[in-house]
């Protein structure tokens, strides 16, 4: 099987139901940002291993990624213009345990953490640093997906997580440089 399919040559791309939308609709950004979002999360990933120190971020991530995938589906999947199964298939968080399992893993970082009374710079190690990017692309990818919860395609759960996501990966990126022994760096 060929991994190019020639169907998105006009401008044009599928949706899990099926619907074809202009690649710049507002559902492919919220995609594009949150694969996008994915991705990060991957090199954070590898960075965090790379420390060696943060076993179980390690593990919130790899779970985390697989809930954007999630987010993914249900945001590919327009609530208006699907059939009951493909709705069923793809409904995310809707009784808000995952987004309280990303509010008890910043609590508990948190609870490690010094408190926090001025800015900080985005810094730590390659492992703080990166999480600091994914949280950058995170803020970016709520602000995706909010048009397209507003028009009602997609569930609001899927920006509710996203926005404790960005809490997570500030609470993460202040962790691994902790961790790390790296001091934070203040601004001004």
């Amino acid at each position: 099987m060929k991994i190019y399919t020639k169907t998105g040559d006009k401008g044009t791309s599928s949706l899990y139901n099926g619907e074809r939308r202009d690649k710049d609709d507002i559902i492919f950004e919220a995609l594009g940002t949150t694969d996008e979002l994915t991705s990060n999360l991957g090199l954070a990933l590898e960075f965090c291993e790379e420390q060696g120190d943060v076993e179980k971020l390690c593990e919130q991530i790899q779970w985390i990624q697989r809930c954007l995938q999630d987010i993914g589906a249900n945001v590919a999947t327009p609530r208006d213009n699907s059939n009951e199964r493909k709705l069923a298939r793809t409904v995310f968080d809707e009784e808000g345990k995952e987004c309280a399992k990303l509010e008890e893993a910043i609590d508990e970082m948190y609870g490690q953490l010094p408190p926090l009374k001025q800015f900080i710079l985005p810094s730590g190690g390659r492992a703080s640093a990166s999480l600091h990017v994914a949280r950058t692309v995170c803020r970016r990818a709520e602000r995706r997906v909010q048009p397209v919860v507003r028009e009602n395609l997609c569930d609001p759960s899927t920006a509710i997580f996203l926005n404790r996501l960005s809490d997570f990966l500030f609470a993460a990126a202040r962790f691994a440089a902790m961790k790390k022994g790296k001091k934070e760096v203040i601004y001004w």
